[in-house]
């Protein structure tokens, strides 16, 4: 069986590892994953969202339609891309990531752009908007999906471990807090924003992204969205 190329574009390597254990409970073939950013023989973009945005921005720049067809990433040959981004951008401004990226962002839809939570999509449609606008593009090839959050991946780590009961299950998508949250429980289930430590949980996410599904509304549509592109 030959295995399905992926590329990823994400703020850091703990959205990877998440996304990485999402990607393994949907695809029923065997799949390798590029991280085209942040990547690390092209330190220059940083991390972050505005990493996102300053690799968004040089595709931009090529007048690419959509990502399947720029030659520039044609050699990968990837059958998926994975443009992700959290949700809790929209309480951010350009110029927090100083005074490149608010040169970058001349022209783009503004920011912040936060919406009230619930309904947790109205703020995630809003940076899909802007990742829509970073690209250059108005809508997505049929290889491509958007992964937003919301409000951050931790919510979908929190989803996959704890039980019904536990508080940070309460408005889960609408908590801006629950990474920070992760890294102050009791030290039996306490997560800090480390790889490693998101590693360790890797297999767990998978075998439970079901739960995942039910419990984020976000997760179901990037599901959703991932198995239409490669069904």
């Amino acid at each position: 069986m030959s295995e399905v190329r992926v590329a990823l574009v994400a703020e850091g390597p703990t959205d990877l590892v998440i996304i990485e254990a999402a990607l393994r409970a949907l695809l029923s073939k065997p799949f390798t994953l590029t991280l085209l950013q942040p990547e690390p023989t092209r330190p220059r973009f940083g991390g972050g969202w505005c990493g996102v945005l300053k690799w968004c921005r040089e595709v931009a720049a090529r007048g690419t339609i959509s990502l399947e067809t720029d030659p520039t990433l044609a050699s990968g040959g990837f059958e998926l891309f994975v443009i992700h981004t959290d949700a809790d951008v929209a309480e951010a401004s350009y110029s927090d990531g100083g005074a490149a990226v608010a040169s970058a962002a001349q022209g783009l839809p503004a920011l912040p752009c936060s919406k009230p939570c619930p309904p947790p999509e109205d703020s995630a449609n809003e940076i899909r908007a802007r990742l829509l606008a970073w690209l250059g593009m108005t809508t997505v090839g049929q290889k491509t999906v958007l992964c937003v959050p919301s409000k951050a991946s931790e919510a979908w780590l929190a989803a996959a471990l704890f039980a019904d009961s536990h508080e940070l299950l309460q408005e889960l998508e609408c908590n801006l807090k629950v990474e920070a949250r992760l890294a102050t429980l009791p030290m039996a289930t306490r997560i800090k924003k480390k790889t490693r430590e998101y590693q360790a949980k890797k297999a767990q996410i998978t075998s439970a992204w079901g739960k995942v599904r039910r419990r984020c509304t976000q997760a179901e549509r990037f599901s959703t969205e991932v198995e239409n592109a490669c069904p």
